[in-house]
């Protein structure tokens, strides 16, 4: 009876505190679309639909640019890029400490054997005589969780996880941007180069035709130092374009796993085709982006680990078992008259810590705080590169048409500039300022193919990996990518 009435003054007593408690917690939910709201579409594009270039349906977006040297430095990159490489350990690390969490909810068996000596062991029979004692047993003990901190801790870290998970496929997709950044510029770069030696060696033609009418007396000593001035120029400016592809060659090297010094991508014609990207992309292609996942991740685990330090104000129960033998002869110890067991139960409750559990919930909340402030500039940062890539490749498609015809007028005008000199109508200078006119437009038209391609990476790497959007029904459409990202 006396049982009884301690059982149920300790009910009265935890209830009261228990249920606020649990109002607490309900009422601290993280709101993760405060201040996110997000269009049904990116500003910079229309609404039509148009044909695009499809993506491999395993995620395998480079291949769009119908590249084979492309498809195989990304997958060299996939195998032995140490940023994955890194990513990967830090995943495995995040899912052993998600499994040792999770371990505590398990029943701990254990096995034990010891030995001890000593007087008054046994104050019992009165005797004071030095004795022994050996054990040996198991021991079972089981953390009942009444109230949810192993499972909040279990799930804190099992998020934890997941966010390793969503960084590790970051990694991957920056890694594969890079590479395809990197071996495309090195392309143009190629180009450039070769638009650079044909004018070298248009320059050193005239030179020797502007030397030959030196020395006939037919032009002055000025009319050949210009020449001079033009070849030396540009010289120097394809030995500077052999510098940077050397740079991007290495580059591309590190970015494989390669060493420099083994690695070397071969001169080819650029034929890497450029993938078109769809009008009206909706804002949830966002939801692909492994950055904004693993983001959300993390504010779901500070979440819980709110959860988790709320609980240290509830009290603790766990059950605990032993069996085995116990005597005071090593002999007699694994004999049937020696076994031993007890069963028990313990129940804690801290009342003063100094303010330790206070403090430690204040610090959850505040990284709780932190986190989801971090989610919002991640997904803010999101929607800012797809804009900026949509901007960037709208305007490049303007000014390649305008560059085009730029090179078509100063190709004609040094067409025009030739034959004038060669009846004497026009100085040399006349026609070295268009021949440099045509070589800079030329030069700036491969600049601005080479960054529609840079931009088209970039567009695909912010969007995720990909333009193929999940399906958005009803009223989805228009809220908050976060809220659908949960």
């Amino acid at each position: 009876m006396t049982t009884n009435r301690i059982s149920s003054a300790l009910r009265g007593a935890l209830l009261p505190l228990v249920a606020a408690l649990v109002l607490a917690g309900c009422a601290s939910t993280a709101d993760l679309s405060s201040g996110v709201t997000t269009p049904a579409q990116f500003r910079e594009q229309a609404a039509a639909n148009v044909s695009s270039t499809p993506v491999q349906a395993d995620g395998a977006w480079w291949r769009a640019f119908n590249d084979g040297e492309l498809d195989t430095l990304v997958e060299r990159a996939a195998v032995a890029n140490t940023t994955v490489q890194q990513a990967a350990a830090r995943l495995a690390e995040a899912r052993a400490v998600a499994r040792a969490v999770d371990a505590d909810r398990s029943v701990q068996v254990g096995l034990g054997a010891g030995g001890i000596r000593g007087a008054g062991l046994d104050r019992g029979d009165g005797s004071k005589r030095a004795a022994s004692l050996i054990t040996a047993g198991a021991t079972v003990s089981y953390e009942v969780d009444l109230f949810g901190r192993l499972s909040g801790a279990s799930n804190a870290a099992a998020l934890d996880a997941q966010s390793r998970e969503a960084l590790l496929q970051s990694a991957r997709l920056l890694v594969q941007a890079e590479v395809a950044q990197s071996y495309l510029a090195l392309r143009a770069l190629d180009d450039e180069r070769a638009i650079v030696r044909d004018t070298v060696e248009a320059y050193r033609g005239t030179l020797s035709v502007t030397q030959s009418r030196y020395r006939a007396g037919d032009l002055a000593e000025l009319d050949v130092v210009r020449v001079q001035t033009e070849l030396a120029s540009n010289e120097s400016d394809a030995l500077a374009l052999d510098r940077q592809r050397a740079q991007l060659e290495h580059a591309l090297a590190v970015l494989t796993g390669a060493v420099p010094s083994q690695f070397s991508v071969s001169t080819a014609e650029w034929t890497t085709a450029l993938p078109s990207i769809p009008a009206g992309l909706p804002s949830t292609v966002l939801e692909r982006r492994p950055d904004v996942a693993a983001a959300q991740r993390t504010v779901e685990a500070a979440q819980a680990r709110v959860g988790v330090a709320k609980t240290a104000w509830f009290p603790t129960f766990s059950l605990t078992g032993a069996g085995g033998y116990a005597s005071s002869d090593l002999g007699d110890l694994l004999k049937w008259s020696a076994r031993s067991w007890g069963i028990g139960a313990l129940a804690s409750l801290p009342l003063l810590d100094g303010g330790r559990r206070e403090a430690d919930l204040k610090g959850a909340s505040a990284r709780l705080d932190g986190a989801l402030v971090s989610y919002r500039e991640q997904v803010l940062v999101a929607f800012r590169e797809v804009e900026d890539q949509l901007a960037a490749l709208r305007l490049l498609d303007e000014q390649s048409v305008v560059q085009a015809r730029a090179v078509a007028s100063a190709r004609r005008a040094t067409v025009l500039s030739d034959a004038r000199y060669r009846n004497g109508y026009v100085s040399q200078l006349d026609l070295l300022d268009a021949r440099r006119s045509e070589l800079q437009n030329r030069r700036q038209a491969l600049q601005v193919k080479s960054a529609q391609y840079q931009a088209t990476v970039a567009l695909i790497r912010s969007l995720g990996g990909g333009w193929d959007a999940p399906a958005v029904v009803g009223e989805a459409a228009g809220k908050p990518v976060v809220a659908a990202l949960r």
